[in-house]
């Protein structure tokens, strides 16, 4: 086969990508494109290349343009009513999810966007949520204006149909913020107050003196225990309405006892009391939850249909056009829907050419060509001209919302998720505090039959607090808050800890192939036949350009052609091929029965070509496998059971039979509710099953199985509702990042171990009715200082060995 001459690949200025034989110069500078030279005149005019300053080609692609009248709906009121945050006759308060914001360079620039449009009073940034707030001057622009400047500089919002009503996506939750200071106040008061007490060693402290740094004491602890601690206690309230005990009951109890014996303490003038001790268990256990929850509320894992779904669309009538909202649109209204736009609702096509891909829906690659009077249902993007649908159903009564709809979607029905409520601290928790109380009730008894009652409540008290279980849960909370720590930097993250222990216990792996195992954008093409001329490349390209078809896409760009020629009579066959001349030669590409070849047996996806009656060969179109898939299967083959459920043809069977261990299940043209039904039957026979995959189409089963791992190569965006999201650079290493989360495991039973030997050191005291408090003061908080320190020791040890990256602190 004859090859194009190479050019000289020049970088563009502006995103970093090669720009090839359509290089654009402007300024002294060269571009890819259109787009990107644009971004780079409005950056310039307006005083902000500066922006290229913070890194080297920061800018994003910007190739695909943005189509007149895209954000026409944002002049309808009911529409803007539901975005707008605050809005007065002076300023307009809006916030956009901006899912391109990846580096200082967005931040600069989102925030002195106020250059591009004066009208726009500030802007301000929230990187890790990647969300811009911004408040511009009501009356002198429009919101439809602020969305056009964000997109000209290539931050086109991300405005769906869940966003509607959501008037304050960056508000957060304060409260544990509020409890954690008011603990770590109280706290480092309360310590800096019993050091005299400590360093006396046994001496009188002046007692004027003394009952002033206790009533200062006492008052400081009354919002610790009352307000700081309140979860610990509704959290044990609430398990033991459900009939067990999880790990916050005995700390509650430990609380409770720890503050009445205080008391005690202080107010009989019989010793300084254990406050302090109680105090740092609070701050410290709420620092460790705290950060666990830390990356949920940054990742959003509930997605539903809507996320996906455009804001309004356009519907026409009476000659003209004009946006509506999707919720508003009504049954026998007439919608266009334009190139790469997802079709929102049930509709039959009335006018235009529609090749719908419902990769979106059912996982299958191939578009459909749908005829006129035929049905497109919600879900399908548009790829082509503008076609116009007549409503059948509204979004509420699609088949994807019915999908949607099924019992494993709904939060009230039970489903495997909801099997293990209690996490492995609940259950060793329970045992322990048995233990614990057992303890305490034979040490009081042994003391009260010999008659001595200040030893037997010295027992009962000081063998609570001692062996209060707070190492353990610490132990818990900042392991899996580390642990998610060093998940998220590895660009998979998990919906909470509890996720991590289902990940642990599982079994099986259930994968998707499309988007998952394989980039759902890219394809391996090869030709094998008699070799083509340049001119006969040229025409190929030339009849390949006019088909929508998706595999006419890999052909023309394995092809590399700059041109094209006019195309006369041409022709295109349903489910066979194109036909057409070009150049006076007849060119039929196509299958093996449409171009008159002997069909062979193929790996992939085989197009035929043929010119003026001859067949010259046939191009192999194949998936593009993301790199090291093939050693992750047999890496994950060695510890679980593995299977494939696909919506694609079975092209690819041969191949995958190959590389999937014998005697895995590989499915193929399998639809939503196919893979929904799957995962529940290997539940039923007693499976943990983890489902990964990376569409709509997958929901179902993520939702159904005991983990749902989506797949995304967009950060944030475009991601089923799920338990956990792993971007798609990341997964060829999964094996590695799963035996990295089973040891969490063996650093919990380890501090766990540690933990059970100061508090036998302290029982050992305890039991005895002669443990002092200056004891407990120490004893309790190196414990906890220890188990700290391993435990964040060990997280670094376990990644290294299992070969998973990790830094040291927390960076913004």
């Amino acid at each position: 086969m004859s090859k194009l001459a190479q050019y000289t690949e020049a970088v563009c200025f502006h995103c970093g990508d090669t720009c090839g034989s359509d290089k654009i110069a402007a300024s002294g500078k060269q571009f890819c494109c259109n787009g990107c030279k644009t971004v780079y005149e409005i950056l310039n005019q307006n005083g902000l290349c500066e922006y290229y300053q913070f890194n080297t080609h920061p800018g994003l692609q910007q190739k695909e343009t943005v189509r007149e009248g895209k954000f026409d709906f944002l002049d309808t009121p009911e529409v803007v009513g539901q975005l707008v945050q605050f809005s007065n006759e002076k300023e307009t308060h809006v916030s956009f999810y901006l899912p391109q914001i990846h580096c200082s360079s967005c931040l600069w620039l989102l925030e002195n966007i106020h250059q591009v449009n004066s009208a726009i009073i500030s802007s301000r940034v929230n990187f890790m949520t990647k969300e811009v707030f911004i408040v511009f001057a009501t009356g002198k622009t429009s919101l439809k204006k602020v969305v056009q400047n964000l997109t000209q500089i290539g931050y086109e919002p991300h405005l769906s149909l869940d966003r509607l009503g959501t008037k304050n996506s960056t508000k957060i939750d304060r409260k544990r913020w509020y409890k954690i200071g008011v603990a770590g106040f109280c706290f480092s008061n309360i310590m800096m107050l019993s050091f005299p007490g400590y360093l006396l060693s046994g001496s009188k402290m002046e007692a004027s003196l003394n009952i002033y740094f206790q009533s200062i004491i006492f008052i400081l602890s009354l919002p610790v225990l009352f307000y700081s601690a309140s979860e610990f206690f509704l959290s044990a309230y609430k398990a033991l309405k459900r009939g067990y005990l999880n790990i916050d009951a005995p700390v509650a109890l430990a609380l409770v006892i720890t503050f009445g014996r205080s008391c005690y303490e202080i107010f009989s003038n019989t010793g300084s009391g254990y406050l302090d001790s109680m105090s740092g268990i609070v701050f410290f256990m709420l620092i460790g939850r705290w950060l666990q929850d830390r990356t949920y509320n940054l990742i959003n894992f509930d997605r539903d249909f809507r996320s996906f779904f455009p804001i309004a669309v356009h519907v026409s009538k009476d000659g003209s056009t004009f946006p509506v909202e999707v919720n508003l649109v009504k049954e026998k209204d007439c919608i266009l829907i334009h190139n790469n736009e997802i079709i929102p609702v049930d509709g039959m096509l009335s006018k235009g050419e529609a090749h719908v891909d419902y990769s979106f829906v059912n996982g299958e690659n191939n578009p459909v060509h749908v005829k006129k009077g035929e049905i497109i249902y919600a879900g399908g993007k548009q790829l082509g001209g503008i076609i116009e649908l007549v409503v059948v159903k509204t979004v509420s009564q699609s088949y994807l919302t019915s999908l949607w709809n099924k019992d494993v979607f709904q939060s009230g029905k039970t489903n495997a998720k909801q099997l293990n409520k209690k996490t492995l601290v609940d259950k060793v928790g329970k045992y322990f505090t048995y233990l614990v109380l057992a303890i305490a009730g034979i040490a009081a008894l042994y003391w009260y039959r010999l008659g001595n009652e200040q030893n037997m409540w010295n027992a009962i008290t000081t063998v609570l607090i001692v062996a209060c279980p707070c190492a353990l849960l610490l132990s818990e909370n900042f392991t899996y808050s580390n642990f998610l720590r060093i998940l998220g930097y590895n660009k998979f993250y998990v919906k909470n800890k509890t996720t991590l222990e289902n990940l642990i216990g599982i079994d099986t792996i259930v994968l998707d192939k499309t988007g998952t195992l394989t980039h759902s954008n890219e394809s391996i093409v090869k030709y094998a036949g008699k070799a083509f001329t340049y001119q006969e490349e040229k025409c190929i390209a030339s009849l390949l350009s006019q088909s929508m078809h998706t595999i006419s896409n890999p052909i023309m760009q394995f092809l590399a052609i700059p041109d094209i020629e006019v195309i006369e009579h041409y022709k295109e066959t349903d489910g066979e091929g194109i036909e057409g001349w070009v150049q006076e030669k007849h060119l039929k590409i196509g299958s093996a029965k449409f171009v008159g070849a002997d069909p062979q047996v193929e790996t992939g996806t085989a197009v035929y070509v043929k010119i003026d009656g001859l067949v010259y060969g046939k191009f192999v179109i194949s998936n593009h496998y993301r790199k090291g898939m093939f050693a992750l299967l047999a890496s994950l083959h060695k510890k679980y059971q593995l299977a494939l459920v696909s919506g694609d043809n079975n092209a690819e069977l041969t191949r995958l039979q190959k590389v999937f261990p014998a005697g895995s299940e590989i499915l193929f043209e399998q639809k939503p509710v196919d893979k929904l039904s799957y995962v529940a039957s290997l539940q039923k026979q007693g499976n943990k099953v983890l489902m990964i995959g990376d569409g709509l189409n997958d929901a179902g089963a993520l939702k159904q199985s005991t983990v749902g791992l989506a797949v995304t190569d967009k950060n944030n965006i475009f991601t089923p509702s799920s338990d956990a999201i792993i971007d798609g650079s990341k997964l060829s290493g999964f094996h590695h990042l799963l035996q990295f989360i089973g040891s969490s495991r063996t650093i919990i039973f380890t501090t766990f171990i540690i933990s059970a030997i100061y508090n036998i050191i302290g029982l050992y005291y305890a039991v005895q009715g002669s443990l002092s408090p200056l004891i407990a003061a120490i004893l309790m908080p190196c414990s906890t200082i220890t188990i700290v320190s391993i435990t964040y020791g060990l997280s670094i040890v376990y990644a290294k060995k299992y070969k998973v990256k990790y830094k040291l602190a927390e960076q913004n």
